[in-house]
């Protein structure tokens, strides 16, 4: 799936580490999938806290002597691609400001519902804003309070906030993270061993950044939880009391990475059983199952061994190609769906092909592949979600479109089977998704789904429009 809904943001953070500033590339080297904007990575030596973000992705942004101008032991970094806020370099993060409690780095991933109504409050006492994103909110809240250390002044601060968001922090001798009492978004804690029997600790939004610096996943930041890790060692405390748990659902539908554990569940393990309950739930005879790359492939893997049916990648996808809508010509940029997929036409021709992929949302781009491999010589095309039909906006970290542009919240599973020209069409269903994800405790967010929110709206007109979101 791609550019149906624009990806959240990735954060990481790492202490006690001699090279923090390359592991902290490397960690968000593996959360790219969560952003394609801009990337940034700030550190600190005990003197100073040092900063580097710009535009584009982490492999072409740290250079070794980008890397080499960020000294110390513990550092974060940030991938992001905006769900509000203008795509410009003011709002990469993480945000570097010097406050009255000395000089810190910020960076969050999540929306912070509440933040436009801070916002108006901050500037009418004086506050000068310089960015757009909900970020820089937490920090004029930090720098305002009257509690004395850094750690205190962000649990003053995240006290005022409502919505989701997970977040690290850098003091020039601290690491501190934290993540919303209903814990919408994921963040994850683990252990380096480094030389001289030293301990090294790591956060990241998903366990991939863990695999590949070779780091041992020890659990999750809990919800309502700050970590803060000093050269007195780690403290563990709850900032806030504990609330019903909200873990979004996306996360196992799209947003992680299948190699990743989320909210203490294998991605691909949960994906996998979307597909088998999708194969039971909405059968058909057909010759091949093919997945939409890349975020359909595991649930592709689940239909066609549950059906029987043999899976064949009859879709290809470009992984080299830019966003086409900075391209400088229309009609470059209506090839769209072309320039990312193209078909294995001795696959399709003839066929009865079973398409899964991961949801619709405005359904344009469903319809431009279905015709895609009908074009290649499909008998049939059977498009199959491994999600239910998504019927309201998020505010917490997705950025959907509105109501209005959400096909499934205006259209009927047969208008929108007609719209994207499909055989047929087959959503999973919301309590199959229960049953994918185990969640027999309850604690997912399905509002994307169901229109039940967990949380109050503070601005919803706002929010609605798009307006405050980070």
């Amino acid at each position: 799936m791609f550019d149906k809904f624009r990806e959240e943001c990735g954060v990481f953070a790492i202490y006690g580490h001699p090279e923090a500033a390359n592991v902290a590339d490397l960690g968000i080297f593996a959360l790219q999938h969560r952003g394609q904007e801009s990337a940034g990575v700030a550190s600190s030596d005990g003197n100073s806290v040092y900063c580097f973000k710009a535009m584009g992705h982490v492999a072409d942004i740290f250079t070794p002597s980008v890397l080499s101008s960020l000294p110390g032991e513990r550092a974060i970094g940030h991938t992001r691609y905006s769900t509000a806020g203008d795509t410009v370099l003011l709002n990469a993060q993480p945000f570097s400001v010097t406050t009255n409690k000395g000089r810190i780095a910020l960076a969050h991933n999540g929306n912070i519902t509440n933040a436009a109504e801070i916002r108006r409050e901050l500037e009418a006492d004086g506050a000068i804003f310089s960015a757009s994103s909900d970020t820089e909110v937490v920090l004029h809240l930090i720098s305002r309070s009257r509690e004395k250390t850094v750690a205190s002044a962000l649990r003053d601060a995240l006290l005022q906030l409502e919505g989701a968001f997970s977040l690290v922090l850098l003091t020039k001798t601290h690491i501190i993270v934290a993540r919303d009492p209903n814990g919408f978004r994921p963040l994850c804690m683990g252990q380096m061993e480094i030389p001289g029997d030293r301990v090294s600790y790591v956060f990241a939004s998903e366990t991939c950044s863990f695999d590949l610096i070779g780091a041992v996943h020890m659990g999750d930041v809990e919800p309502g939880e700050m970590v803060i890790v000093g050269p007195e060692g780690i403290t563990r405390e709850f900032f806030a009391p504990r609330r019903d748990r909200s873990q979004c659902v996306f996360e196992h539908v799209y947003f992680s990475r299948p190699d990743s554990v989320v909210f203490g569940r294998p991605v691909a393990q949960s994906r996998e059983a979307m597909g088998r309950l999708l194969a039971r739930q909405h059968p058909v005879d057909a010759d091949v199952v093919v997945p939409v790359p890349d975020s359909g492939v595991v649930a592709a893997l689940g239909f066609a061994a549950e059906s029987g049916i043999p899976l064949r990648m009859g879709l290809i996808r470009n992984h080299h190609v830019g966003r086409t809508f900075i391209e400088p010509s229309q009609a470059i940029r209506d090839f769209g769906v072309k320039l990312k997929l193209n078909p294995v036409r001795h696959l399709l021709k003839g066929k009865r092909v079973i398409l899964v992929d991961d949801s619709i949302v405005r359904g344009t781009t469903s319809r431009k592949i279905v015709r895609m491999v009908r074009n290649a010589g499909a008998a049939e095309v059977h498009l199959r979600i491994s999600c239910p039909p998504t019927v309201s906006p998020c505010f917490y970290g997705v950025d959907t479109p509105t109501k209005n542009e959400l096909i499934a919240a205006n259209q009927s599973v047969d208008e929108i089977c007609r719209y994207v020209e499909a055989d047929s069409l087959g959503y999973l269903s919301l309590s199959n998704l229960w049953q994918a994800v185990d969640d027999n405790k309850h604690e997912y967010c399905y509002a994307c789904y169901t229109g039940d929110y967990p949380t109050d709206l503070v601005n919803i007109g706002e929010l609605l429009e798009g307006k405050s979101r980070c």
